[in-house]
């Protein structure tokens, strides 16, 4: 049987989407701003995160009054959706366009389809802020890159979920973070965690102390970047123990990252791996292992056996 287009892990440089992935980064916070507008506050921030859906990310249903709103990506026709449990629908084209008029268009559907929400305008999570009704730098969208970068999410969503299931703890959905761009799902001991020291630029202090404050074990994927410049998985834990660098992890392309204090896997030796479901579970699977024993976390108690089908 020929294998679906969609089941295939796509090559993804950073080199040859960057423009567009830069102008694709503040387009989704201009919708995550609308989500945390209008969700009421999870623990860990978890009310303001994107969803990989079948056709792209989506904010799933949002309250709004006595109904739901929901803001789509679709990146099969290319277009942002927003639809409403009223019957009200609007969408803009995902093409190259200014951050500013993609700001102007977004906030006009919410208001076509009668959502009122303010929003600061502001990004967050990037070496200098920008004001998003104001960016008229930001301007490509490469739809090929796009819907190549959805599809790597969808592989990576689909091996995370086999992943979360492995783990009887509290543990976050997989969920796409649209300040840092990046997939990821952590699980957590349930002990309180040392407050985060903070100062990560243009985030505030006491967004990561929410983020962090019990002990968590962290994996996920991203673009790319300083001081790692090509698409990776990476995988953390918080607080951070000692020992991590001489831990043992799998594959042999994972490696400890000093400057970061994670495990860093490029994305492209799990793409171009005979089997990338596998070279990622291994991953996933060796870092959260390492971490765990070394944090000192009740694994039989938080674990489900990998042989049991419960």
């Amino acid at each position: 049987m020929r294998r679906l287009p969609s089941t295939d892990w796509p090559p993804l440089s950073l080199g040859e989407w960057e423009d567009t992935r830069d102008t694709l980064q503040l387009w989704t916070q201009v919708v995550g701003k609308i989500r945390l507008a209008l969700a009421p506050m999870v623990n860990h921030w978890w009310q303001v995160p994107l969803y990989v859906s079948a056709r792209g990310l989506t904010t799933s249903a949002m309250p709004y009054g006595e109904g739901a709103v929901e803001v789509v990506f679709d990146f099969l026709d290319h277009v942002l959706r927003v639809e409403t449990s009223w019957g009200k629908e609007a969408s803009i084209a995902l093409r190259p366009r200014t951050v500013a008029d993609f700001y102007r268009e977004a906030m006009g559907a919410m208001h076509g389809v009668g959502v009122s929400v303010h929003v600061w305008p502001r990004s967050v999570e990037i070496p200098q802020t920008i004001r998003l009704d104001q960016d008229e730098t930001h301007r490509s969208y490469d739809p090929d890159a796009a819907q190549r970068f959805w599809r790597l999410l969808v592989q990576t969503h689909r091996v995370f979920h086999q992943f979360r299931g492995r783990f009887l703890g509290k543990c976050s959905p997989v969920h796409f973070w649209w300040g840092g761009f990046d997939l990821s799902c952590t699980r957590f001991s349930g002990r309180p965690a040392p407050p985060h020291p903070g100062g990560i630029p243009n985030i505030a202090d006491r967004v990561t102390r929410e983020a962090y404050s019990h002990e968590c074990i962290s994996a996920g994927w991203w673009p790319g970047g300083d001081p790692v410049p090509e698409s990776s998985f990476y995988a953390y834990a918080y607080p951070v123990p000692d020992g991590c660098q001489e831990a043992a992890v799998f594959p042999e392309a994972a490696t400890w990252n000093s400057q970061l204090r994670e495990w860093i896997l490029p994305y492209e030796a799990v793409r171009t791996d005979r089997d990338p479901d596998a070279a990622l579970l291994g991953f996933l699977q060796s870092t959260y292992e390492a971490a765990a024993q070394l944090c000192g976390w009740d694994r039989k108690a938080l674990e489900r056996r990998l042989d049991s089908s419960a």
